[in-house]
C-alpha cells in the first residue's frame, strides 16, 4: 500500500528508506525492494541525460521521467523535483506543481532552498501541495555555495542550514532533505524538528536516508561521493555482458539455433 503524506507526517524516529530513480525499470525495481519513497530527481539531468548541472533541466522532462517513474511503482509514495527556476514565484511554482502531481502522478514535489523559499512552501502547502523540502548542499545553485561540498562547517553555515530547515517546517513542509552536511549538524536538525528528515551525506542520526539507483548499483562510472555505498559493481558486470555479446555476434556464436526460428 502507497503510504500517504499524513504518515510521513507521523513518521519521526523511524528508519525511512528514499531511492532516487528516473524510470520505469528501475522504479519498478524499488518498488519491488520495499523502499519507501521514490524520488524523482532532476539528478536525472546529470545521471540520464548527461548534462553538466540540474540547471538545464526543464518542466518537461521532469514530467517525462515522472511519469515513467509512476507506471513503474504504482503503489510507491512518489516525489519529484521542481527544476531550477520553476518555483522562482508562487505562481510558476503552483503551475509545475500541478503538473507534476496531475499528470505526472507524483504524490509530493520536492524543492531546495530555506527561508528564501518559505515563502513559496506555504503558498503551495495551502493549496493542498505536499512539500518535502532541501537544506545543506542545493545543487541547483551549488555554484553559489562553491561547488559540490561540505555545508554547515562554520558556525553561520550551520545557523543558515538549520534556520532553514525550521522555516521549512514552519511554512508546511512535511520533510526536509539534508545534503552533505556534517553528521553533528544533521542530528541537531533531526532533534529540533517535528518533521522527518532525509539525509544524504549527512551521517546516520536522520530519520531517513536516501541515494541514487545508478550510485547504489554502481552504473555511474567511476564517480563515487564519499557518503554512497556501492551494493553492486553494476557498471563492471554490464561491460562485461555487452563485451561478450559483441565478441559472440562477430565470432558468429550468437544467434545459434537456441535462438532461431
Amino acid at each position: 500500500m502507497r503510504r500517504t503524506v499524513k504518515e510521513f507526517r507521523h513518521a519521526k524516529g523511524q528508519r525511512l528508506v528514499y531511492l532516487t530513480a528516473y524510470d520505469y525499470p528501475t522504479a519498478r525495481l524499488a518498488e519491488r525492494a520495499g523502499v519507501d519513497t521514490i524520488l524523482v530527481g532532476d539528478s536525472l539531468g546529470m545521471v540520464v541525460l548527461g548534462y553538466s548541472s540540474t540547471v538545464p533541466v526543464s518542466l518537461e522532462e521532469m514530467l517525462h521521467h515522472t511519469k515513467a517513474a509512476r507506471r513503474g511503482a504504482p503503489d510507491t509514495f512518489l516525489v519529484a523535483d521542481l527544476p531550477y527556476l520553476s518555483y522562482a514565484t508562487l505562481d510558476r511554482a503552483l503551475f509545475a506543481a500541478e503538473r507534476l502531481l496531475k499528470e505526472g502522478g507524483a504524490d509530493a514535489v520536492k524543492l531546495e532552498g530555506g527561508e528564501e523559499v518559505a515563502e513559496i512552501v506555504f503558498g503551495l502547502s495551502r493549496a493542498g501541495v505536499p512539500v518535502l523540502g532541501h537544506v545543506g548542499l542545493t545543487p541547483q545553485t551549488a555554484s553559489q555555495l562553491g561547488g559540490y561540498k561540505l555545508q554547515g562547517r562554520r558556525p553561520e553555515e550551520a545557523e543558515r542550514i538549520l534556520k532553514g530547515a525550521m522555516a521549512l517546517e514552519e511554512a508546511g513542509a512535511y520533510g526536509v532533505v539534508l545534503e552533505m552536511v556534517p553528521k553533528g549538524l544533521a542530528k541537531e536538525i533531526t532533534e529540533r524538528l517535528s518533521i522527518h528528515t532525509v539525509g544524504i551525506g549527512a551521517g546516520s542520526h536522520t530519520d531517513a536516508q536516501i541515494l541514487v539507483f545508478h550510485d547504489v548499483v554502481g552504473l555511474y562510472g567511476e564517480f563515487k561521493p564519499r557518503f554512497v555505498k556501492r551494493y553492486l559493481e553494476g557498471e563492471r558486470l554490464f561491460l562485461e555482458a555487452l563485451s561478450q555479446y559483441v565478441q559472440e555476434v562477430r565470432e558468429g556464436v550468437f544467434p545459434s539455433d537456441e535462438h532461431s526460428f
